[in-house]
């Protein structure tokens, strides 16, 4: 298997600019590759032949699942999984096993056993199906467990969960490493990308259960990503935190879905996402590469699953070259074309649905002509030596919450490429917010929901509505002991000064009726031995 390995991984003495992905990903160290489905693999050319020439991995999209291997109990089909290890074998490529525990695509005859035959179908199924491929040296590693978590950082109340409790993690682990001494075991999650509260208990957990011996080789990101949520700014420091835990990192379904239709905006954008994520990992030496989940717009999981969204992939329905193709291709070659031209400046802006304490602001679009695309805008407060940035946006407009009431804002818009330019300032717009009262008002209170030595997680912090009247934005407000800083945070905007911190509401959360309450969350470092946390929030 390692022989195999290598052959892969191998730098290349040198690189054709024009090369396939798999090439300069190798000169790299690390990998490229792509889920693939059994269907197309069989009837059409184009589909094999760009799996074949652009990518070094292969990941099976739904042939090595549960329903796929053993759908009655005890009975083995690997008729699906077989023929994605030979097409990988004939194309020298390795192959990552997706995935031996996991809640979804299960038979209902697993979830209805009782705890004793659960346990034991699950240790059958992992020795049976992991032992079928351990002596094929295309087959590195697996997801031995996926999705365990839910958004909030809890254990998700899956069957697995609600009959064997967490300790079915460990076990699968172990069955395993039993089955296949050599191959790289797993963890597999979404929405983990950024430093949040799911990313965070995933860190715990994996930290915890290395401490007790038990073999958890590495941790997959699955990065199905959006551009219409934004990019999450904190993804390379979250891959080195779990770095320094001993683990391999590796994106693992990456897609980057847009509102269609498609047009080059939204199209650059996504070339962005792209990139960014291929330059993430680089960037750490232990991320082993980056597998996208899918190659080819035609098939592609997301428009079923997410009504009115698509064009995920790095090749359109026709399998033409996206921007998004050509942005994965120059992160891996090294940056073959360097951009150091800014956008244009955006449109005076205009300011609309004026409240108490939020505003919308439209203007004329950038362009963008580097060769990096057009990434966002940055929305600032004219205050004189600092300006403070009040919002972010992929698109020409934006909703700023968390105003203060009655006071006169001076704003400037300035547009962003992927490669880090931005344009000149826009002309100011100047809007005053309307005088508050009527009711409104809110509080704000903490958790420490985990602690550790140099460290610790504020989660949730719960921002209440204690008003007869909605509020359109909010601002929570507290201080951090000296020393402390904060790493990254989940479900608001966060800006520091000194020790002093700012918490504004997200797009999606800053509207709440009288009684409602919303949250959010935080990390942050401190000094070994330190054990104060914030004690106190202050919400207006």
């Amino acid at each position: 298997m390692l022989g195999i390995l290598a052959a892969f991984l191998l730098p290349a003495t040198s690189a054709d600019a024009s090369a396939p992905l798999r090439t300069h990903a190798a000169a790299k160290g690390k990998f490229i590759g792509t889920a693939l489905a059994t269907g197309p693999l069989a009837n059409e050319t184009s589909y094999k032949n760009i799996a074949a020439t652009e990518f070094s991995q292969v990941t099976a999209e739904n042939a090595m699942k549960w329903d796929a291997t053993e759908p009655s109990q005890g009975q083995f089909n690997y008729s699906g999984a077989d023929a994605i290890v030979n097409f990988a074998t004939q194309n020298n490529q390795q192959v990552h096993g997706h995935t031996l525990v996991w809640h979804s695509q299960t038979p209902g005859w697993v979830q209805n056993l009782g705890a004793t035959a659960m346990r034991a179908a699950m240790q059958n199924h992992i020795s049976n199906v992991v032992g079928h491929f351990a002596d094929n040296p295309a087959v590195v590693s697996w997801d031995v467990v996926n999705e365990v978590f839910d958004d909030s950082g809890n254990l998700r109340t899956s069957f697995w969960y609600n009959t064997l409790g967490s300790g079915y993690i460990a076990d699968a682990f172990r069955a395993a490493r039993a089955a296949d001494p050599d191959a790289k075991l797993c963890i597999n999650d979404y929405n983990t990308e950024g430093i949040n509260a799911k990313s965070t208990a995933i860190y715990n957990l994996v930290s915890s259960l290395r401490q007790q011996g038990v073999p958890i080789d590495c941790v997959g990101f699955q990065s199905h990503l959006a551009i219409q949520y934004g990019f999450p700014g904190d993804f390379q420091q979250n891959l080195q935190r779990f770095a320094a835990l001993g683990v391999q990192v590796r994106i693992t379904e990456l897609d980057v879905r847009v509102q269609t239709p498609r047009d080059a905006t939204k199209d650059a954008t996504q070339a962005t996402y792209y990139r960014n994520v291929v330059n993430a990992c680089l960037a750490v030496t232990a991320c082993q590469g980056v597998t996208i989940w899918g190659f080819t717009d035609k098939y592609s999981w997301v428009p079923d699953t997410f009504p009115g969204q698509g064009g995920a992939l790095i090749y359109n329905e026709s399998y033409q070259q996206k921007p998004s193709y050509t942005a994965v291709h120059d992160a891996l070659a090294g940056g073959t074309t360097t951009d150091t031209t800014p956008p244009t400046t955006p449109g005076t802006p205009a300011a609309s649905n004026i409240t108490a304490n939020s505003a919308t602001l439209t203007w004329a679009a950038s362009t963008d002509s580097g060769g990096s695309g057009l990434a966002g805008y940055n929305v600032y407060r004219e205050q004189g030596s600092t300006d403070p940035q009040l919002g972010q946006s992929t698109s020409n407009t934006v909703n700023l919450t968390g105003l203060t009431a009655n006071t006169q804002y001076q704003v400037y818009v300035r547009a962003r490429d992927g490669a880090g330019n931005l344009s000149g300032n826009s002309p100011l717009v100047t809007f005053t917010t309307l005088t508050g009262g009527g009711g409104g008002g809110c509080t704000a209170a903490g958790t420490v929901q985990t602690q550790w030595s140099g460290g610790y997680v504020i989660q949730p912090v719960t921002v209440t509505n204690t008003g007869t009247s909605a509020i359109n934005g909010w601002t929570v407000t507290f201080t951090l002991p000296a020393g402390h800083a904060v790493t990254g945070s989940w479900n608001a905007a966060i800006t520091v000064s000194g020790q002093n911190v700012t918490a504004r509401n997200a797009a999606y959360n800053g509207t709440l009726a009288p009684g409602a309450n919303t949250s959010f969350g935080f990390q942050v470092s401190r000094p070994n031995g330190d054990t104060a946390t914030p004690s106190s929030y202050t919400c207006a």
